[in-house]
């Protein structure tokens, strides 16, 4: 079966973001966790702050930036579903938490032109 192109794009940015992240101290938990209020691309630990990583990857802006595609109805949509792993992740305790983006930009060949990680950027969607 061949996987779609974007669903690659996807998975690669991904991919890039946790890995961008974890050179910055990030720890991963996990990634790709799903629940009936959706998915959380990656979880990690940044100091004693559990942070849920959406990660957006897209080639060009001709469909909008990376960085703007965290609307207010996502970020809600991300919000329930980290409360969804805290009930899940008794073990994690009541933890400080955040929603990070990590907007990758591509060029035509798939090489990153740009990417920008953005602190609790649910407050901003």
């Amino acid at each position: 079966m061949t996987v779609p192109e974007h669903m690659r794009r996807g998975a690669d940015g991904e991919r890039r973001a946790v890995e961008a992240l974890r050179r910055r101290g990030y720890e991963l938990i996990e990634t790709n966790w799903r629940c009936a209020a959706g998915e959380l691309d990656a979880v990690m630990r940044d100091g004693d702050q559990l942070v849920f990583v959406e990660v957006k990857t897209r080639t060009g802006a001709s469909r909008g930036t990376a960085e703007a595609s965290l609307t207010p109805a996502k970020a809600r949509k991300l919000a329930m579903a980290a409360e969804w792993y805290l009930a899940d992740h008794p073990e994690l305790g009541d933890p400080i938490w955040r929603i990070d983006l990590v907007a990758i930009t591509l060029d035509g060949s798939g090489n990153p032109t740009r990417f920008t990680h953005i602190t609790n950027a649910a407050l901003i969607g």
